[in-house]
């Protein structure tokens, strides 16, 4: 997907998208942290990795399951709190930046389930991929974060 935001004073940030899939240009209206792309594919991730996990070993459940549990759900949590955090360019990376690295340590958990057997390759591939579209999506925000903060008028 092709994006182009323009930050403004309201809580309201106006993007023309182009999707690729679609191949149509929409205008999409962002008032929360849940109207985000990125939120939205981090959130389906984290429920995913949830049914994922109710079948791993129950000497796992303090472990690994808890630890994949976590990290998938504190990259829609750190999400939420950088939305709100958009006033200042510093905390809005600072919390996208920590957000970024739960994704990488899901990923890293997502590894660790394969190689210790509680999950197929073939089953775990799929979200670990998810997880690399989410993190191209949030340095896409780190790396362009006058896109996104509010501008003081």
């Amino acid at each position: 997907m092709t994006t182009k935001f323009v930050a403004c004073q309201s809580s309201l940030v106006y993007a023309a998208d182009f999707h690729p899939l679609r191949g149509s240009t929409m205008k999409a209206k962002i008032r929360t942290h849940r109207d985000l792309d990125v939120f939205v594919k981090a959130f389906d991730a984290a429920m995913a990795l949830f049914e994922l996990s109710t079948c791993f070993p129950k000497e796992e459940r303090y472990s690994l399951t808890d630890q994949m549990r976590r990290a998938s759900r504190s990259v829609c949590g750190n999400l939420a709190e950088a939305w709100r955090k958009r006033r200042y360019e510093a905390a809005f990376v600072s919390k996208l930046s920590d957000s970024e690295a739960e994704a990488a340590e899901t990923q890293v958990w997502i590894e660790f389930a394969v190689k210790c057997g509680y999950v197929r390759r073939e089953k775990a591939a799929p979200l670990y991929r998810t997880y690399e579209e989410i993190l191209r999506m949030i340095v896409a925000m780190i790396n362009r974060p006058q896109f996104w903060t509010l501008t003081r008028g």
